[in-house]
């Protein structure tokens, strides 16, 4: 055996692959990176520039307001009279799989109907109640398991257990953005994570472009807001030039290496954040709104989060997600009287207003606006349970069976009510609508087929809907 110098022998581990076994290991490792070796399909995209969807789509970007704990739907949009004539009382209902323990609760709240369409709302949302001829209220959602984690995940990423890209991910993914300045999908989450933390907004085995940007909006001033946005120390012609040597170390970098998307991402990530610079600031700085629209909007911290929402949206951000309820969220097994009101109050003006302004600028036509929790709540009070609640017996417990939730704008079939739960408001029974459905409806009025927005990772095909979901045409106008 000839000898050769120990340089001959010095191999990164891509190299490595590449020279061991015919070569197959290097195909199993671009299966893995979603890369196509053998030229049967495109290459994956892992750029934010924008693409044309699978048709001619309705809507343009989401505004996903996550009510998050899961909001009791009997008293907010599906109201139950029936829950107050048995209140106190068990209630005669038994699924096949569960039994509903505890007496009934009748809604503490007055339901009255709004618009022409006679939509009925809760006086918690009096003031989207006057939107609801644009809106379309689901009333027979429902979820796999009564538990946040899972759930939480099911509702943004499609996928209860396993890491999976989260819905904001995968539209980003299909479409771009429309402003190379801001990242394509943010999430505005104040006072830190959520239950299931980043997940929420994660890209998973998609390319890292696709990552939800995370702003936490307990801030108010800029710098505070946007940590590191600005650089105080160098002018931002010498930033370019300093950029323009690191994208040149980059490209030498890449030049002896295959294609890795995971690079990739990094050197996009420089590049937007020093566009990001101007842009960003300006997106998020609300003090530059006219007073009447401020006004519109009310104070606090919601106010200031939906009007950022909606200065995002018309500056092409593809996806914003912005949760409310986090500090208290409407996970109310206790007080829910009190807590729901005080939720709603928060939010309620400021989600009219955001739905009035958008439809005043011409944006609710192409804007997609949906709310909602993760699950609903029980019509029947939560028992005294030792270290589940204060025993105060004045609250609901989780439930998966069925809730509610809304859209507006973008395509959808305002004015209208889809399914409905049965009559104390327990279980969807007409018209049933599973998160894998309100994904495939959501995909479809953006222009994709959900069973066709593909990636294909570890050898499969992965989509948001998995290997589920129907599109919910009722919902479209």
């Amino acid at each position: 055996m000839s000898h050769h110098p120990q340089d001959d022998f010095v191999y990164s581990r891509r190299d490595f692959l590449n020279r061991c076994g015919m070569g197959f290991g290097a195909l199993g490792l671009g299966s893995l990176l979603g890369s196509d070796l053998l030229g049967k399909q495109p290459q994956a995209i892992s750029s934010l520039d924008p693409r044309a969807p699978h048709f001619a789509a309705k809507a343009k970007r989401v505004i996903h307001i996550f009510a998050n704990g899961g909001p009791s739907q009997v008293d907010t949009f599906d109201p139950k009279p029936l829950l107050r004539e048995w209140h106190g009382r068990r209630l005669p209902v038994q699924l096949k799989t569960e039994r509903i323990t505890g007496a009934a609760m009748g809604s503490p709240f007055e339901f009255k109907p709004y618009g022409q369409s006679g939509t009925e709302v809760s006086e918690l949302f009096s003031h989207v109640g006057e939107c609801v001829d644009d809106i379309a209220v689901i009333r027979s959602m429902h979820t796999d398991v009564p538990n946040h984690e899972p759930s939480l995940l099911l509702m943004n990423c499609g996928e209860s257990r396993l890491v999976r890209p989260s819905m904001g991910s995968w539209l980003t993914y299909g479409l771009g953005t429309e402003n190379e300045n801001l990242p394509g999908f943010i999430s505005m989450c104040p006072n830190g994570f959520p239950v299931s933390d980043a997940q929420n907004w994660q890209n998973a085995f998609l390319p890292g472009a696709f990552q939800g940007t995370y702003v936490d909006t307990k801030h108010e001033k800029i710098d505070r807001l946007l940590e590191n946005i600005q650089n105080h120390h160098t002018d931002t012609v010498t930033q370019r030039k300093q950029l323009d040597l690191l994208q040149k170390l980059n490209q030498h970098h890449a030049g002896q290496r295959q294609d890795d998307e995971r690079f990739d991402a990094r050197v996009q990530s420089f590049e937007l954040a020093y566009r990001m610079q101007m842009e960003a600031t300006d997106a998020f700085d609300i003090s530059k709104e006219p007073k009447y629209v401020r006004e519109m909007y009310g104070e606090g911290l919601q106010a200031r989060q939906l009007l950022i929402a909606r200065r995002l949206a018309e500056r092409g951000v593809r996806f914003v997600q912005v949760w409310t309820g986090f500090r208290q969220p409407w996970d109310n097994h206790d007080d829910l009287e009190n807590r729901h009101r005080k939720l709603a109050e928060e939010c309620d003006k400021p989600i009219a207003a955001l739905l009035k302004d958008l439809k005043m600028r011409g944006l609710l036509e192409d804007t997609l606006v949906i709310w909602g929790g993760e699950f609903g709540r029980t019509p029947v009070v939560e028992l005294a349970v030792p270290g589940a609640n204060q025993g105060k017996m004045n609250g609901r417990d989780h439930n998966n069976h069925g809730f509610s939730m809304w859209m507006a704008g973008g395509g959808v079939r305002g004015g209208y009510v889809h399914g409905a739960t049965d009559e104390f408001g327990f279980a969807a029974v007409e018209n049933k609508v599973h998160v894998h459905d309100l994904h495939a409806t959501i995909l479809h009025l953006m222009g994709f087929d959900h069973e066709k927005l593909t990636f294909r990772y570890a050898g499969r095909d992965f989509r948001l809907t998995d290997v589920h979901g129907d599109v919910i045409h009722e919902l479209i106008a």
